[in-house]
């Protein structure tokens, strides 16, 4: 039986299947259902998935609305050691391969590795804002001191925390980089090839859900307080209360999902959130909060002097990585538009670098 031409699926497909109906010749008979089948797939994969996305969204503003950190609290236990695993699983996963899963798997390949890069100003600003990243949930921990029993504990829980999350981080990424290179996956739990990415991903899941269950909580609870600062509903459980705090959690939920599916290349949402969320949050505030508290270091000793201008230096750096690396991000995202990596907004295609 003959078949017709291998044509890309969508206009290509029309054009060739009238043009046979043009010469007479019976369609359906040329070709398989299985080319049909495939056609009608590609066709809705892209507002399935979008569907999908907007269910999980719903979900998480659902559990993001339990208005106290106590409530949520075995969900964080939870969602950390399933994200905590997935990770490791990936990383033991990388060592095992004999070259990278998303690198040519015949003949010789360069992991890319360069003791001094020569990046553009736009690739620099991004790659440094999405190293931020792994600190930019750093305002986070604030809220939780408020619901403290011993609030003299919290600078201990700071240091336990960070201590973990940044050993993590380096040990992790370090692995990971040197045994993938420019081959990573963007998330990189699919550096692994498809088993292990398929795993890592279903162990995962839970980690995923319950961070973005916090991200909204903790968002939504910083805009809550505000909106509600000097009126009486802030403690009373009043309709207006529990009207403005659901509205806010779906509003901020609304956000997310427009973000996320705007941009759909995971390393542009990851530098956007260093440099909006980390450089001005958790460089430029604390050093600025610093200064406040101690201005007569200015004219102290030179070590005094030192600390002081430090923190000063430090502001300047947080505000050139907020305006330099949110104008990287954006012309990147840009680029990437014009180029074709993404073809639209709410787009499915995969850019993740993974198998």
């Amino acid at each position: 039986m003959a078949k017709a031409p291998e044509t890309s699926y969508g206009v290509d497909r029309i054009e060739t299947a009238l043009g046979n109906e043009e010469e007479g010749t019976d369609w359906s008979k040329q070709a398989d259902e299985s080319d049909f089948e495939v056609f009608r797939r590609e066709e809705g994969a892209v507002d399935f998935r979008t569907w999908f996305t907007f269910v999980a969204t719903v979900i998480v503003a659902a559990l993001a609305s339990v208005r106290k950190f106590e409530k949520m609290a075995w969900l964080a236990w939870l969602g950390f050691g399933s994200a905590f695993v997935a990770v490791l699983i990936v990383v033991i996963g990388v060592t095992r391969l004999d070259r990278p899963a998303a690198a040519p798997q015949t003949g010789d390949f360069d992991l890319g590795f360069h003791a001094i890069g020569s990046p553009t100003f736009v690739a620099g600003v991004t790659a440094a804002a999405t190293i931020f990243c792994s600190s930019a949930a750093t305002s986070a921990f604030l809220p939780v001191i408020s619901e403290m029993k011993k609030p003299k504990d919290y600078p201990k829980a700071v240091y336990l925390s960070m201590t973990i999350v940044t050993t993590s981080y380096l040990a992790f990424s370090l692995v990971m980089y040197r045994w993938c290179g420019q081959w990573i996956a963007s998330p990189s739990l699919g550096s692994a090839g498809p088993v292990i990415k398929k795993v890592a991903y279903g162990v995962g899941i839970i980690g995923l859900c319950v961070s973005a269950c916090l991200y909204v909580h903790i968002g939504s609870k910083y805009l809550f307080v505000r909106v509600l600062r000097n009126s009486p509903h802030l403690q009373l459980n009043s309709v207006i209360h529990w009207a403005t705090w659901f509205s806010i959690t779906a509003g901020v939920s609304a956000v997310s999902f427009v973000v996320a599916s705007g941009i759909p290349i995971f390393n542009y949402i990851l530098a956007l959130a260093g440099s909006l969320c980390f450089a001005p949050l958790a460089i430029s505030l604390p050093a600025y909060l610093w200064l406040h508290d101690h201005r007569d270091w200015r004219a102290g000793g030179y070590l005094k002097t030192a600390t002081w201008t430090w923190n000063a230096f430090l502001i300047l750096v947080g505000a050139f990585m907020t305006v330099g690396a949110t104008y990287g991000v954006i012309q990147e995202i840009i680029n990437a538009y014009a180029d074709g990596t993404i073809g639209s907004a709410f787009s499915c295609a995969d850019n993740s670098n993974s198998s």
